[in-house]
């Protein structure tokens, strides 16, 4: 099985290009602290490169900048090539399937892109009133879903 799961923050904006055919790519380094630091010493990340395509690369590319968290999902993948003066190249990189955003809006506004649809308000939602925790806590009298009579349940 080969799944990884990062949760980190960009180093750089993501890049976003197109293949000759016109699909979209984007690469970009995603910084992961390590989970444990030795005492003393401070906390290391290490700087893990990936790639996404099509609908999620043109997401990322959207909504996250540098500096911005960002949790993702995807395959580790190792790729080899000969350079120009003929040595043997390598990269492993994470193959991003699936984005997410990891903190709150008041969190990343200070390293996100200005004018994004997240950014907007959004109207306030008029608070509910909490259910009852069982059918035995509604109060006498009240009916379990008012305007709906036995004769219209079709049981």
């Amino acid at each position: 099985m080969n799944k990884a799961i990062l949760v980190g923050r960009l180093t750089a904006d993501p890049e976003l290009r197109a293949t000759t055919s016109g699909v979209s790519v984007c690469s970009f380094t995603v910084a992961v602290n390590r989970r444990f630091a030795r005492a003393g010493e401070e906390r290391k990340a290490d700087f893990i490169n990936c790639v996404a395509w099509r609908q999620t690369a043109e997401f990322i590319c959207n909504y996250f900048a540098k500096g911005r968290m960002i949790g993702l999902v995807g395959s580790i993948q190792t790729r080899d090539w000969t350079d120009n003066e003929g040595r043997k190249r390598y990269a492993t990189e994470v193959i991003v399937d699936e984005a997410y955003f990891t903190e709150s809006k008041a969190a990343s506004d200070g390293g996100a892109r200005s004018a994004q649809p997240w950014q907007q308000s959004a109207p306030q939602a008029a608070p509910q009133q909490s259910a009852p925790q069982s059918f035995d806590s509604l109060p006498d009298g009240a009916d379990f879903m008012p305007g709906v009579s036995d004769d219209d349940l079709p049981f």
